[in-house]
């Protein structure tokens, strides 16, 4: 099943073309990585996926129902009521991690599903201390993000988009904002989603990571996407020439 359509997406800042026309789907259970140059959109594409950005043109849908439809060219965003209910389709991990510093990590977990998706605080409760278990974190309930490395900062970040059970994860380069060692915990998280068939879309410079976890590579340079398919062939035999050139001069 489609998770995610995506069609023939637009966006502009001033008259800066950041997108031009962009095309990607995400069937349930596929890891896509999405790798590229600075500047080449990758960014931008995740926060008009997520609703963060208004796209100028082009269509999307989430599990086949409308979010943004098209008139004369231009997109058109589904009702405030519609949208609400499409947003829990879908969690968003940032690369600043973005935790309330005045919450604990428990706290930080169990908000949004108890406010924003009304849910039973004892249940919630639950849920999100067996996920800060599964994160490897499950004794840290009662600190505060200043009392957590960036790892651990991230891997709440990583539980509290997990607790609202979304059907698709997000994440813009989840480990640009760590020190190498704390990478790998971070990569090892996401291994261990993607063991578990978690749809997830990842932006990353991690090109090994990619290789290994991915079923789908897209690389996007200035707007466009230049080449997808399966990692094997684009990270190790691509066709692009600004694809081979990226990766070579990565492993320099």
């Amino acid at each position: 099943m489609k998770l995610l359509e995506i069609n023939n997406i637009k966006k502009s800042f001033d008259d800066l073309e950041v997108l031009k026309d962009i095309s990607i789907s995400v069937e349930e259970g596929e890891v896509v990585s999405i790798l590229g140059p600075s500047g080449s959109g990758k960014s931008t594409l995740l926060r008009c996926a997520t609703l963060l950005e208004t796209m100028d043109a082009g269509t999307m849908k989430y599990c086949g129902e409308d979010a943004v439809t098209e008139v004369n060219g231009r997109s058109v965003y589904a009702s405030k009521q519609d949208l609400k209910r499409i947003i829990n389709y879908f969690g968003l991990v940032f690369q600043n991690f973005n935790l309330f510093p005045h919450y604990t990590v428990l706290k930080n977990v169990i908000d949004a599903p108890i406010h924003t998706q009304k849910r039973e605080k004892g249940e919630v409760e639950e849920e999100a201390k067996a996920l800060l278990e599964q994160m490897g974190i499950g004794d840290k309930l009662d600190y505060y993000p200043c009392q957590l490395s960036g790892g651990q900062q991230q891997r709440v970040a990583i539980a509290r988009a997990l607790a609202m059970n979304p059907k698709i994860l997000f994440f813009d380069e989840p480990t640009s904002a760590l020190d190498p060692e704390l990478t790998g915990e971070i990569l090892k998280v996401l291994r261990d989603l993607a063991s578990k068939r978690m749809t997830m879309v990842i932006v990353t410079h991690e090109i090994d990571f990619a290789r290994g976890v991915s079923d789908r590579v897209i690389f996007m340079d200035e707007g466009y996407i230049v080449e997808q398919g399966r990692p094997e062939d684009v990270i190790d035999n691509p066709k692009n020439d600004r694809v081979r050139a990226f990766l070579n001069k990565l492993s320099q």
